[in-house]
């Protein structure tokens, strides 16, 4: 696991070390130094602790204007006994739903791992961005963990989609293609 590195090819178009509105303005990561672990593999020094001790994030690319954020997720995503849910929604989506952020694109598919409890956090998410068009996509999430992820019925927030040419794309592509599949959706 500490091979994987956060995508890097947008790094030229954002960083969010450098985004004074970003939760991570300011962090500096090491290239040498492995500290974070998913239970006992470390993960590479780039990626982004938000409270987890199983689910590492990187936010790829965030776009004021057009309201959205691309974020990239590592780990075991586990609602029931880290609560990582409630850990993401106040330390990282919060913060960026006060500066009007309401569309999200979660690239899940090193999420290897998916463990629900209750869908209170999802809910108030919803809630939060519903007003301004806003959605959640989880973009490649593994097979096994879209069906944990349906089997919560957590699907009817986080809306499952795959891409895999996702890296092909430039950010604004990539969210006008989930934009447009989402308007298809609801519709």
């Amino acid at each position: 696991m500490h091979e994987i590195e956060p995508y890097y090819n947008w790094r030229h178009l954002y960083n969010a070390e450098e985004d004074e509105n970003s939760p991570y303005f300011g962090t500096e990561h090491s290239e040498f130094e492995f500290s974070n672990t998913v239970y006992n593999y470390y993960i590479h020094p780039q990626w982004d602790d938000f409270g987890s001790r199983t689910l590492y994030l990187k936010i790829l690319f965030v776009d004021y204007e057009l309201n959205y954020a691309i974020i990239e997720l590592i780990g075991e995503w586990n609602d029931a006994v880290e609560n990582d849910i409630m850990q993401l929604k106040r330390d990282v989506i919060d913060l960026m739903i006060a500066k009007k952020i309401s569309k999200y694109i979660l690239i899940a598919e090193n999420v290897l791992n998916f463990h629900s409890s209750d869908t209170d956090y999802y809910e108030e998410w919803m809630e939060d961005i519903k007003d301004d068009g806003g959605w959640i996509v989880a973009l490649n999430m593994p097979e096994q963990t879209q069906y944990d992820f349906r089997k919560s019925h957590i699907d009817h927030y986080v809306k499952l989609m795959d891409s895999p040419e996702w890296r092909t794309y430039q950010p604004q592509h990539l969210f006008q293609y989930v934009d447009n599949r989402m308007l298809r959706l609801l519709d």
